[in-house]
């Protein structure tokens, strides 16, 4: 997922509260990718309950978890078989690289299948990083109407999103 779908406010609070957890700079870097990237595939997941932030923190601290139990179980293999680590990081790169442009394709086809009015709301909050307040401004509108107009917009991309993509897959269903 592209880190421009999501302010950049959220984005760094999220890079925040993952730094807080992992030490290192570097995976703390790669948590956040693998967070969002995972947060894309499960959109349709969300039901407003909490809030955005609250349910990317969940995500994360799944993420996190499985960066330790795989780090983990590499640092065992490899320790083994030295070998392995230098074929593995080779095999793994290009693999990870295109799962994150198929993901990006994912969002972006369900986003145009929405109406003009969910994309514009969906666009200006994720894309530009405007603000609701920002965006009922801009677009003459209450603050109430562009919350409401975003869960709806949010709601219909999970649906088309699911649509497209059962149970996260890379290819569509049909």
């Amino acid at each position: 997922m592209k880190k421009d779908l999501f302010d950049r406010e959220t984005i760094l609070k999220l890079k925040n509260f993952i730094t807080q957890k992992v030490s290192n700079s570097e995976e703390a870097e790669e948590i956040l990718q693998e967070t969002l990237v995972s947060a894309s595939e499960c959109l349709e997941l969300y039901s407003g309950k909490s809030s955005f932030f609250t349910w990317l923190c969940g995500i994360a601290k799944h993420e996190i978890s499985d960066f330790y139990r795989k780090k983990k179980i590499k640092t065992i293999l490899f320790s083994r078989l030295p070998w392995l680590e230098s074929l593995a990081t080779e095999a793994l790169g290009p693999e990870q690289i295109l799962l994150r442009k198929e993901a990006i394709k994912k969002v972006k086809k369900s986003l145009k299948s929405l109406s003009e009015g969910y994309q514009q709301v969906l666009r200006l909050k994720y894309y530009q990083g405007l603000s609701v307040k920002e965006i009922a401004q801009q677009l003459n509108e209450t603050v109430k109407a562009i919350e409401s107009r975003l869960t709806r917009a949010r709601k219909a991309f999970a649906q088309a999103f699911a649509a497209d993509y059962p149970q996260g897959k890379l290819s569509p269903s049909g």
